[in-house]
């Protein structure tokens, strides 16, 4: 018999998505004439923009001719997207990053999930609660997490509820983690962190020796300006954090898949001699094994992302989805919900009515609305009696859900 990893038969047998999918389609087949509209998982709507495009052409092109072709390219990443980014989500903001401690990948999902490669099975993990299950999951798959409780807490995970009551900022950690994850803005309750609040956290990871993994997806989405749009915005995040983005909820790559990961020079950890070691460096000796690169046509789009026209017309798309993100947090507290985020993010946090469940509320949504949304509790236990709306649905499916809404009694 071949032997499996006892970690993974840990796991919940379907992804928190996957569940989502089955019972929307379970609906579907015994209400053939039902129109839902899809506000559950967080795939964009709008066509990649046109400077992408453009440049996915053209890249093409390069590939049928032999002067031009391109097989396999560094795996870190193709400098030229290297620099654009450095000079354009860093140096244009006052922080110094070098195009070296910039790892192109095929999306933000891989390299949070692949990061736990370089550290030890030791570390011990620090999460919010509630928090996208990515983080949770991959480090059960390493072996981090111990066993499952009743409430579907991990023993040797540190959970730390951001909830109403603590205004969505979550509490330091008391079990001295190793490593932390934050997302900001948040995914999944659209909240974000002050600049002093996420300082405290980098002046925490500083004082305990702890590496925060940082993930700043929807950085594009801040609109207040006392949200910073990166972790190294902060002194002494260098050498206490490893930075996570995406080019899928800005320039519409959810389907090209591109992202990049920032690994500082200055971040080291110790061997299990005690021997200090350059993260950056592990994590180059992981992607030249496992990884042969994001496509050369795709990393051409996403360098045209950087030109004039193109952060232009990823704006455009930012703002859409904003435009989206207000319409429906106006919608769903004029109904008299509870509602928070979709500030600086697009995702709208919503408290479910008279006590019910998260998946109590789902399910009437689904059923009086035929509008799917996202039970909060699949997030973690922080997350329950709550649910989640994403903005990346068309304007006119948005309008659509506010007035399916407006039509249920929440009282």
């Amino acid at each position: 018999m071949i032997k499996v990893s006892d970690n993974f038969t840990l796991l919940s047998p379907s992804y928190l998505f996957s569940e989502i999918a089955k019972k929307v389609s379970d609906f579907q087949q015994a209400h053939p004439g039902v129109t839902m509209i899809r506000m559950g998982i967080g795939d964009v709507t709008r066509p990649v923009c046109g400077a992408a495009i453009e440049a996915l052409h053209r890249a093409a092109d390069d590939e049928a001719c032999a002067d031009t072709f391109h097989g396999y390219g560094p795996e870190q990443g193709y400098a030229f997207l290297r620099e654009a980014i450095a000079a354009h989500d860093y140096a244009a903001r006052g922080i110094d990053i070098n195009p070296d401690e910039i790892f192109i990948s095929d999306g933000a999902k891989s390299d949070v999930g692949n990061i736990g490669d370089i550290l030890s099975p030791a570390c011990r993990v620090a999460v919010t609660d509630p928090v996208y299950p990515v983080y949770v999951d991959t480090n059960v798959m390493a072996g981090r997490a111990g066993s499952q409780s009743v409430n579907g807490c991990w023993s040797d995970i540190e959970y730390l509820p951001c909830t109403s009551g603590n205004g969505f900022v979550p509490s330091l950690p008391e079990g001295n983690p190793d490593v932390i994850y934050l997302c900001y803005p948040n995914n999944p309750t659209g909240t974000s962190l002050t600049r002093e609040q996420l300082k405290m956290w980098v002046d925490y990871a500083l004082s305990h020796s702890a590496l925060i993994l940082f993930d700043s997806a929807y950085e594009a989405y801040i609109t207040e300006p006392d949200v910073p749009h990166s972790i190294y915005e902060i002194p002494g995040a260098r050498r206490c954090a490893i930075e996570f983005r995406s080019f899928s909820k800005t320039a519409g790559f959810t389907g090209l898949r591109c992202g990049y990961t920032v690994v500082p020079e200055d971040l080291t950890g110790v061997d299990s001699k005690g021997v200090e070691v350059s993260l950056r460096r592990l994590w180059l000796r992981r992607q030249t094994t496992k990884f042969n690169g994001a496509s050369y046509v795709v990393q051409r789009a996403a360098e045209a992302t950087y030109t004039a026209e193109g952060r232009r017309q990823v704006m455009e798309t930012v703002g859409y989805y904003m435009g989206n993100a207000r319409m429906l947090r106006e919608g769903l507290a004029a109904i008299g919900l509870e509602v928070y985020g979709g500030v600086n993010a697009p995702y709208v946090w919503c408290r479910a009515p008279r006590g019910m469940s998260s998946w109590d509320f789902f399910t009437l949504l689904l059923e009086q609305a035929n509008v799917v949304c996202t039970p909060g509790v699949g997030f973690g236990p922080s997350g329950e009696g709550y649910v989640r709306f994403t903005a990346f649905s068309s304007r006119e499916d948005t309008r659509k859900a506010v007035e399916r809404l407006s039509q249920i009694s929440v009282k």
